[in-house]
């Protein structure tokens, strides 16, 4: 299976979430799977990389070619993209993705969370997006989730398009489990008559 992890770029984030980040890796990878990710060196994006690489897998590596100024790309990939764009790369990235796991991150992170979220809501896709809460570093975006469900701005049956894991072993678990399913998008929709 090739799956995308979303995560930091940054260096300054507590060494923590660079070990569980390499540790899941280490463990998908000897597991069989192959990784595709944003092709950054450093942070929980270079620890994936060297999770996966390290235990012989793949690395699909995918980037704007403005990156390449900064220095920040790995460069150990099996495969290389350049891309024009952000989208562009948002959008490989997740045509060669059979799973999404989105690993602590920041801004970049939820937008592309919440990018394939919304397009399983909307039944262009049907496959797996797993939150990694290691140490609970989702609690608050989850808190935010429900109150967004609480005040009727998403349906609750859109949370079953997600999972919610703290470890490796959950997480394989539920790439184990998952049973492809279709949303339903006029469940997910209110009734204007529903009090």
């Amino acid at each position: 299976m090739n799956i995308c992890i979303f995560g930091a770029s940054s260096e300054i984030i507590d060494e923590k979430y660079i070990d569980a980040a390499y540790n899941l890796s280490a463990t998908l990878a000897k597991g069989g799977h192959n990784l595709v990710f944003g092709g950054g060196k450093y942070g929980v994006m270079g620890a994936c990389a060297r999770g996966f690489h390290d235990n012989k897998a793949k690395v699909l590596g995918i980037a704007p070619y403005f990156m390449e100024q900064y220095k920040v790309l790995y460069d150990e990939c099996t495969e290389f993209i350049t891309t024009q764009t952000m989208a562009e790369r948002k959008t490989i990235m997740e045509d060669n993705a059979d799973a999404f796991i989105i690993a602590p991150g920041g801004i970049g992170t939820y937008e592309e969370f919440y990018e394939v979220f919304t397009l399983k809501q909307l039944g262009r896709h049907r496959k797996p997006i797993i939150i990694f809460n290691c140490f609970g570093y989702y609690n608050d975006m989850m808190k935010m989730l429900q109150y967004t469900i609480d005040e009727k701005f998403l349906a609750p049956a859109s949370t079953q398009l997600i999972g919610l894991c703290d470890n490796a072993r959950e997480i394989i678990d539920y790439l184990k489990n998952y049973q492809p399913q279709s949303a339903d998008v006029s469940k997910l929709r209110f009734d204007p008559d529903e009090k």
